[in-house]
């Protein structure tokens, strides 16, 4: 397929401060963004959606008329936009309202104040999600790798999955908690686990030590998806557990296209 540019690309703006859009706007059009429309509300950021296309939508968090937690689930469970980008722009910095975000399946999260060099990369890695592009392995058919995806947000998963899809991993089948994906393991053979950390009945840590321990599934990659910080105490005691990689949330194509090359390609 043909890939764009930033040059390319046409993004929605929403936010409420007239002062910030119009600093955010101009900061995208230095990043040679194509295109900014910019509204200040949910309302006119749906209506924006519904009477034209946007690539990439950048929002703030807070609004009169809502959140931008609401824009993005409104964004993500309608199928006519939900494979576009979002990237929210923010001050906030509690953990439980970004983690909101990330098990709704955000292309990236920017803090206010931010450098250029931060809007830079996040302004990659959301266009990684648009410019989807098949892996070439020696070993595998990337087509026919077969995937089990364990992620009890519904959002998550579906974020997740069309990365994974944009890869050519085609052959993907989903579970809800670490409790299903055992059934699913116990049927079916895989040849990657992708699997979220935080999740009820059976969390990542115990899908890991299962998998690892059981004659019939220690030789199968995992890839452990999680919002914790690389150095906590529940991500040392993950890598324990035999788990080949750690992958962070907001889930980056380019990150993940790279581990993907080294478990698979090896």
């Amino acid at each position: 397929m043909n890939h764009i540019s930033l040059t390319d690309v046409n993004i929605l703006l929403i936010e409420p401060s007239d002062t910030q859009r119009k600093i955010i706007s101009s900061l995208l059009i230095k990043e040679n963004v194509g295109s900014v429309d910019s509204v200040s509300t949910l309302a006119e950021a749906k209506s924006a959606l519904r009477s034209h296309s946007s690539d990439v939508v950048v929002s703030a968090m807070y609004f009169e008329d809502g959140t931008g937690l609401d824009l993005l689930k409104h964004i993500k469970s309608d199928a006519e936009t939900a494979t576009i980008p979002f990237m929210l722009i923010s001050s906030e910095n509690r953990v439980a309202k970004l983690e909101e975000f990330k098990q709704a399946g955000v292309a990236a999260i920017l803090p206010k104040p931010f450098k250029p060099v931060h809007l830079s990369r996040a302004l990659n890695a959301t266009l990684d999600l648009i410019n989807s592009e098949e892996l070439d392995l020696e070993l595998f058919d990337i087509n026919d790798v077969r995937v089990l995806l364990v992620d009890d947000s519904r959002l998550a998963r579906n974020h997740i999955h069309r990365v994974l899809e944009g890869m050519g991993l085609k052959n993907i089948q989903e579970a809800e908690n670490g409790a299903m994906a055992l059934t699913f393991l116990k049927d079916n053979v895989y040849d990657l686990v992708v699997t979220d950390y935080n999740m009820p009945e059976m969390d990542g840590r115990e899908l890991s030590e299962y998998i690892r321990f059981n004659p019939d599934t220690s030789h199968i990659p995992i890839i452990m998806v999680t919002s914790e910080a690389a150095d906590s105490a529940h991500m040392a005691n993950i890598q324990q557990t035999g788990v080949n990689a750690l992958c962070d949330k907001p889930f980056e194509a380019q990150e993940v296209r790279k581990i993907l090359a080294t478990l698979l390609g090896s």
